[in-house]
């Protein structure tokens, strides 16, 4: 079976002054995250859509679902963890303990604020992972990478042509995510901040999907406005 689970976790501080997490924000007349849910209900190959957010937004984001997804059916409101990676096992324990966890059992991770993922990403995610392959989405970078150590002088510029900048979905097999993070220690939890770096940080190959320019993640005001702009190109196509 095939799940997507939604990541809608985090509490917006870098949006400014605003009275409710970001993913709640609106663009198009309706919020980020009714948007990007939408992405995944589109696609029959998910048993189940899991959304996790803080426990206090559960009933709102229960009653946004109601409001915009008429079939929602196969959308499931869970709270979600701490971090990131802790948000990812409360859903597969949800589904360990609604539908059982096998080997084939797979797990589409997404950011709530990247409501621009396309079919074509979440395809060739599900497809990688069907295949039993780790993968990760990515877009090559295009501006010049600098390292510092110090943040004040430069220690390093990398060649360009081997660094991508991170996207989501990020996808796996939902067993092997549960045995790996449980054996990491309390000091690698909170250094692999995601799942790839879980995968990679414990010797597994994980796979580049290219995303795309315009699937961004809705952080500060300015991508607000990019957004509407984005939007409003959609509507056009």
């Amino acid at each position: 079976m095939i799940f997507g689970a939604v990541l809608a976790g985090g509490k917006g501080t870098r949006m400014g002054n605003v009275d409710k997490p970001k993913q709640f924000l609106t663009i198009g007349g309706k919020p980020i995250i009714v948007h990007t849910v939408e992405k995944f209900v589109m696609n029959d190959k998910f048993e189940k859509v899991i959304v996790l957010c803080p426990e206090q937004w559960i009933s709102y984001t229960k009653d946004l679902f109601r409001k915009y997804l008429p079939d929602g059916s196969r959308v499931e409101v869970i709270q979600g963890g701490a971090v990131r990676n802790e948000t990812i096992m409360n859903a597969i324990r949800y589904v360990e303990e609604n539908y059982g966890l096998d080997e084939d059992t797979i797990m589409v991770t997404h950011d709530a604020v990247r409501p621009f993922v396309t079919h074509r990403i979440i395809e060739e995610n599900i497809e990688k992972a069907q295949q039993g392959v780790i993968c990760d989405t990515v877009i090559p970078a295009t501006d010049t990478i600098v390292e510092s150590r110090d943040g004040a002088v430069i220690s390093a510029i990398p060649d360009r042509k081997f660094y991508y900048q991170g996207q989501t979905p990020q996808s796996f097999r939902a067993a092997a995510f549960k045995q790996l993070y449980q054996e990491l220690t309390e000091e690698e939890r909170e250094v692999l901040t995601d799942a790839a770096k879980v995968f990679v940080m414990k010797g597994e190959k994980v796979t580049l999907v290219q995303g795309e320019t315009f699937n961004i993640k809705v952080t500060y005001p300015y991508d607000l406005q990019l957004a509407e702009t984005l939007l409003g190109g959609e509507k056009k196509c």
